[in-house]
C-alpha cells in the first residue's frame, strides 16, 4: 500500500501488526510519523514506535533512534543515547549506523574523542560502499588521525569517488595536484579537479582554479 502512497491504508495495515509487536510494521510507522505520511507528523510518535522496533534488534530502527537523540527530535538532544543506538546498529552491520558512529568518534560526541575508533567504523562502513565513509578515511589518512599520514592512501580513497562526482573529493585531489602531496605536481590536472568541482557546487574551486591558470601557458589551458 505505501507502494501507491496510499499511506492511509498503509497505516491501518501496519497498525494492528505493530500493536502485535511486529518490529518492520513498528519501524513503518514511525517513519510515517516522522514524514508526516498518512498522518500529522509527531516525532514523539516517531520516537515511540522506532523505541520498540529498536529494543527487538531491528538495526533501522535502532539507526533511527539514535538519529533522533542525536539531532533532538520528539526526544531532548542526547549524544551519549544517540551513540548507544547507533552502535547498536553499527553491530549489525548497518554501513549508515557505522558511519554515524565513525562521526561521533572523531568529534567526541556521546563518546571519548578516539580517532582510531573513528578510523575502524569509518572503515567497516566503506567496506560497505558509503561514499561519506570513504570520503572521510581519505581525510583522515590525510591529515594523519587514528592513521599514519598517507598522502597516497588518501589520493587512492578520493579518486574513485572524485571520478563519480563526489565535488568535495575533487576539489581535494585539485589541492593535492596543485602541492604535489602524495601526487607528482600536475597544474593542468589540478585545474581540471577545481574546474569539475565548481561544476559540482564547491564555491572556492573556482577561486582555486583561476590561482592555477596563473602559473599555466595557454596552451595548457583548454
Amino acid at each position: 500500500a505505501a507502494n501507491r502512497n496510499d499511506f492511509k491504508t498503509a497505516y491501518k495495515l501496519w497498525l494492528p501488526l505493530a500493536e502485535q509487536g511486529g518490529s518492520d510494521a513498528q519501524l513503518n510507522l514511525g517513519s510515517m510519523y516522522f514524514n508526516g505520511q498518512g498522518v500529522p507528523q509527531n516525532y514523539k510518535e516517531a520516537v515511540k514506535w522506532y523505541r520498540l522496533s529498536a529494543e527487538q534488534q531491528h538495526m533501522h530502527a535502532q539507526f533511527n533512534l539514535g538519529a533522533m537523540y542525536d539531532f533532538g527530535q520528539g526526544v531532548p538532544q542526547d549524544y551519549k543515547e544517540a551513540a548507544k543506538w547507533y552502535w547498536l546498529s553499527a553491530l549489525q552491520g548497518y554501513d549508515l549506523a557505522q558511519f554515524n558512529l565513525g562521526e561521533m568518534y572523531g568529534q567526541g560526541l556521546g563518546v571519548p574523542q578516539d580517532y582510531k575508533e573513528a578510523v575502524k567504523w569509518y572503515r567497516l562502513s566503506a567496506e560497505q560502499g558509503h561514499a561519506k565513509a570513504q570520503f572521510k578515511l581519505g581525510v583522515m589518512s590525510d591529515q594523519g588521525l587514528g592513521v599514519k599520514q598517507d598522502f597516497e592512501e588518501a589520493y587512492k580513497l578520493w579518486l574513485p569517488l572524485a571520478e563519480q562526482g563526489y565535488a568535495q573529493a575533487q576539489f581535494n585531489l585539485g589541492t593535492m595536484f596543485y602541492n604535489g602531496q602524495g601526487v607528482l605536481k600536475d597544474f593542468e590536472l589540478a585545474h581540471m579537479w577545481f574546474n569539475l568541482s565548481d561544476f559540482n557546487g564547491i564555491r572556492s574551486a573556482a577561486e582555486n582554479r583561476n590561482l592555477v591558470e596563473k602559473k599555466m601557458s595557454p596552451s595548457q589551458i583548454k
